[in-house]
């Protein structure tokens, strides 16, 4: 790693290795599998650390910085991106649920040891369940839907505790004897994005690592993490259709034949197809200006640390829900519509602008629009802020 990379400007660091993703994405899109190769490409970027606070020897840049990045790699490589957005998601866990001590422990070495996160925290998933044991907990089951755990160095974890009736939360090694991590991922987009499965088989889980004990309820700074999570899709969604809206546009204007009535000697020039263009720009914009407000909304919450009220978090789950719903409507309408303005010989597997619809099709089923839009509807007919779940 250049050790004068803290020094460079992540947004210029972070279009370089977009650049570089860009030249084989869609083969590996194709392909699908474990980018490890290009996953050492975003730990050799010094990436990994920008959002860890200056303390612990990290970047320390803002939310607002973390998802312009997010949306830069998903222009060019929404599978990376994810696996990207998600490592900083499980350090936003430890910022938000770790003691002081875990915080310095686990960011330090982090930093250090240039460590790249994955997840198994699935909070419906309860499959994995976590027994009383000698200063600690033993793990048994399943977690799915496991983000970057393929390739990763540290899990972020979530239990169910029968006893209490509640989850952990918890961190652990991914190599940590009897965890196995299983690289099942099937889908047809977000092909790289390491999703699979991990099996925990006699895990032991020492005290010290949990961050969240069962029982112990999380308060309202620590229920940040969702939102954390939410605007971390939708910036994958946005660049997504940021990158689809370019794609169309540098083929339309370099390759696209105009249709033989339009009379007009270039595709770009034909006014039904710049109707057409005026229409998905007025998609995207509006979630552009609204995610970039949400993350500053998002930095302005985060910092107020413990003081944060239930309401400033509701507000900003309102906030937040009003991006992702924008955010999801332009990335699939846009990758979708693509075709329509480009014409037949587009769809050729060499340009590879399915992935797009794919990769956001995907990804947007997380978890339903419907239930956004009914806590945005809620909150304009009544004025009642979402409630606190790991989705809102």
């Amino acid at each position: 790693m250049d050790e004068d990379f803290f020094t460079e400007d992540p947004i210029a660091v972070a279009s370089a290795l977009a650049a570089r993703l860009a030249e084989n994405a869609v083969e590996r899109d194709r392909a699908g599998g474990h980018a490890a190769a290009e996953r050492e490409w975003i730990r050799e970027s010094g990436l990994l650390t920008l959002s860890i606070p200056a303390e612990f020897g990290g970047q320390g840049g803002s939310w607002s910085k973390v998802y312009q990045v997010i949306r830069i790699l998903a222009r060019a490589d929404s599978a990376l991106a994810h696996v990207f957005g998600f490592h900083h998601l499980q350090l936003a866990g430890i910022l938000l649920y770790g003691s002081p001590q875990q915080q310095r422990r686990l960011l330090t070495e982090t930093v250090e040891q240039r460590l790249f996160w994955g997840n198994a925290l699935n909070p419906l998933d309860k499959r994995t369940m976590a027994a009383d044991a000698r200063n600690g907990f033993e793990l048994n089951g399943l977690k799915s839907f496991a983000s970057g755990s393929v390739g990763s160095d540290w899990l972020t974890l979530s239990a169910w505790h029968a006893s209490t009736q509640s989850a952990l939360i918890a961190v652990l090694p991914t190599r940590q004897e009897g965890i196995r991590v299983q690289a099942d991922w099937d889908a047809f987009g977000q092909r790289q994005t390491d999703s699979g499965n991990v099996s925990f088989n006699g895990v032991r889980l020492p005290s010290e690592l949990v961050l969240q004990a069962p029982g112990q309820a999380p308060t309202p700074r620590a229920t940040l993490r969702s939102q954390v999570a939410q605007l971390i899709m939708a910036n994958l969604y946005l660049g997504i259709g940021e990158g689809a809206f370019e794609a169309a546009r540098a083929y339309t204007n370099d390759e696209a034949r105009p249709w033989f009535q339009s009379g007009v000697p270039a595709a770009s020039d034909d006014p039904l197809v710049q109707h057409r263009y005026g229409q998905l720009w007025t998609l995207l914009r509006p979630a552009q200006v609204l995610a970039d407000f949400a993350a500053q909304e998002l930095d302005r919450v985060f910092a107020q640390g413990e003081h944060v009220s239930a309401r400033t978090r509701g507000e900003l789950a309102v906030t937040v829900a009003e991006a992702k719903v924008l955010a999801h409507k332009a990335g699939v309408e846009i990758s979708s519509q693509l075709f329509e303005l480009t014409g037949a010989r587009s769809t050729s597997a060499k340009y590879g602008f399915d992935r797009y619809w794919r990769n956001v099709r995907v990804h947007t089923l997380h978890d339903p629009i419907d239930y956004k839009y009914r806590d945005l509807g809620r909150y304009a007919l009544q004025g009642t802020l979402p409630e606190p779940t790991a989705y809102s």
